[in-house]
């Protein structure tokens, strides 16, 4: 906090904040573009093979519930 441009943690911490944003962008420029194929899709785990075997519904997994 010693070279932050503002005084106070509050806007210290703000420019921290920015200042990782700018990063990750540029990071994010730096990538190379995606493939035009997508990966092939992973193999079921063993807890879904139990749950297809009792026709029992999958969970819903977090990432995928907007979608």
């Amino acid at each position: 906090m010693r070279r932050c441009r503002y005084r106070g943690q509050g806007k210290a911490h703000i420019q921290h904040v920015l200042a990782a944003i700018a990063i990750n962008i540029e990071r994010l420029s730096r990538r190379p573009p995606p493939a035009e194929d997508a990966p092939a899709p992973r193999r079921p785990t063993a807890f879904q093979n139990y749950l297809d075997q009792r026709e029992l519904p999958r969970l819903k997994s977090w990432r995928t519930l907007g979608t």
